[in-house]
């Protein structure tokens, strides 16, 4: 689904997001096709259920937004440095 669908059919809710299809495009992340995994009812239990999937399968590209977005504007950061497990 696109976003714009996505909100129609979710309004002022918070959703847990994959990415199907993305791409980056002069430092942004670009989401051509998104999968909505769950609707909750406030910010921290997404975040606790995007923690929870990251967890296990930490290459799936999942966000959390809220609905009242209009638009997504992801910009892509260069990490530096070692991620410890």
């Amino acid at each position: 689904m696109q976003w714009q669908e996505i909100r129609a059919h979710y309004p002022q809710q918070w959703l847990l997001l994959e990415a199907v299809k993305a791409h980056s495009e002069n430092d942004q992340r670009i989401l051509d096709q998104l999968a909505v995994l769950d609707a909750f009812p406030d910010s921290a239990t997404a975040l606790s259920a995007y923690a929870r999937i990251h967890r296990e399968v930490p290459h799936r590209e999942l966000y959390v937004f809220h609905t009242s977005r209009d638009t997504l504007d992801i910009r892509e950061r260069q990490w530096l440095g070692i991620r410890s497990a």
